[in-house]
């Protein structure tokens, strides 16, 4: 009917589209062909450009042809002024951007544009700077342009200050942000570090002593404000990984020697099978490693005593190493002169955040979690607490804990339990406590296993070294 345009069939639109693909192909293969036959013959001119843009501008993945480009662009630059090879360079910046419209996640245009920069006579940071703002804020996680920020973050002299403050936008309006929460990791220990350990501050430093270990850590004050706003992201999204990923970094792993205990934990980012190896004062040693339970053969904690004799005198510096054959990695560790116990880290920024398995410290846990609370939190299960290496004392009451089972199991500075207002009903339930060679304080009131006949002798027998028991 007259006036009515007509609404073509599926099969005349995907035929239609199919022709228009194929004359878009032919006119693409035409045009390659054309620039692969112009870089074999070394023509290095103002065609080449055109050609290579027509194509780039369409696929800017090409990598061939961002070779030849900057082939090109050098071999221009010898015919030109400073002048006019600012402005060559000056407008490919324009086609890069260009370009990143259609690939914001092109390796090829990020590679190039720092390549670019690189050869202008007066780059303009500042601008490059934006740039990055304005494609964070399209996509956060696009990490070609992280990349390429601290490229332009170092060459622009931008402060870690303000990088800082950078981060914080981005997590503040997206809690998700994973690639903000990982920059943000790798700044606080350059603005906040931690001032380096002094092995003896009452003894002069001996000519052949090691060098002094810097923690790479965050400082305490600025460590509990990250846990703050890790917690502000809990509190939003609890499904979230990334704060989650991020508090983790923040608690740390690593290695710790006890001369006093004649003991060495080591605990891993992650479950590993036995197959360590320790080295004391240049000497391999003969130790026996334990998981944090007999039935683990796979765990991120592992410990084993040093021999006798060892780490004894405290009147000399004595040097650890923990080997791992099967990452090919080590980690050192030093008990300094005087110093009954030592731990040690590695910096998290000097890895790949979250991704390999590291030893690194247990700073945090020595900090923050030698006296443990969790009450009132309605725990039926515990989980990971073996991690806690160092935690003395644990406050576990009124919760709903029927079992202790792998909770707690062997932690060798733990002092003391409070498990008062739970649900614990068999003795059977408690046996993990056992592992725990320095625990003399336990409060069991409140729960059903009280009733249990001869209750104190059971428990004498179970726990010896239990001295202060509440029933």
């Amino acid at each position: 009917m007259h006036g009515r345009v007509k609404i073509k069939s599926t099969a005349q639109q995907e035929e239609e589209k199919r022709k228009e693909r194929e004359k878009k192909l032919k006119a693409f293969v035409s045009a390659r062909d054309a620039v692969l036959k112009k870089r074999s013959a070394g023509e290095h001119d103002e065609e080449a450009l055109q050609l290579t843009q027509q194509l780039l501008s369409s696929n800017p993945d090409f990598a061939t042809l961002w070779n030849y480009r900057r082939e090109v662009l050098l071999h221009l630059e010898t015919l030109r002024e400073k002048d006019e090879v600012q402005k060559l360079y000056e407008s490919e910046l324009h086609f890069i951007e260009a370009c990143l419209k259609v690939n914001p996640k092109s390796y090829g245009c990020w590679h190039h544009r720092s390549w670019v920069n690189t050869r202008l006579p007066q780059p303009v940071w500042t601008r490059e700077l934006g740039l990055c703002d304005r494609c964070l804020s399209l996509d956060e996680r696009n990490f070609h342009c992280w990349d390429y920020r601290r490229v332009v973050v170092k060459e622009s002299g931008v402060s870690v200050e303000q990088e800082l403050q950078f981060t914080d936008r981005l997590i503040g309006s997206n809690f998700s942000n994973y690639s903000s929460w990982h920059y943000r990791s790798t700044l606080l220990p350059q603005l906040h570090p931690q001032p380096a350990l002094d092995p003896a501050p009452y003894t002069s430093p001996s000519p052949t002593a090691s060098p002094q270990i810097h923690s790479h850590r965050v400082c305490e004050e600025q460590l509990l404000k990250e846990y703050e706003l890790a917690h502000n992201a809990f509190f939003t999204d609890p499904n979230d990984q990334s704060a989650w990923f991020y508090y983790r970094w923040l608690l740390g792993r690593g290695v710790c020697v006890s001369g006093r205990d004649r003991g060495l934990s080591l605990s891993l980012s992650q479950a590993q099978s036995e197959g360590l190896m320790l080295v004391l004062d240049g000497l391999p040693q003969q130790v026996q490693w334990r998981s944090a339970h007999p039935r683990f053969r796979h765990s991120p904690v592992w410990l084993c005593d040093l021999p006798p004799g060892s780490v004894s005198d405290i009147s000399n510096e004595h040097n650890l190493t923990v080997h791992w054959p099967e990452k090919h990695t080590h980690r050192d560790c030093a008990l300094y002169t005087g110093s009954a116990e030592s731990w040690c880290r590695d910096s998290a920024t000097d890895q790949e955040l979250f991704r390999y398995c590291c030893v690194s410290v247990m700073y945090v846990l020595t900090s923050f979690f030698v006296f443990l609370s969790l009450l009132t939190q309605n725990l039926t299960t515990l989980c990971h607490l073996d991690q806690l290496l160092l935690v003395t004392h644990i406050n576990l009451s009124s919760n709903q804990l029927l079992r202790l089972l792998e909770g707690l199991y062997h932690l060798p500075k733990l002092e003391e339990v409070s498990l008062r207002n739970n649900q614990i009903c068999k003795l059977s339930d408690l046996e993990s406590l056992a592992s725990c060679t320095k625990l003399t304080r336990l409060d069991l009131r409140g729960n059903p296993v009280h009733k249990t006949a001869n209750i104190e002798s059971e428990l004498s027998q179970l726990l010896p070294l239990v001295t202060a028991l509440s029933l």
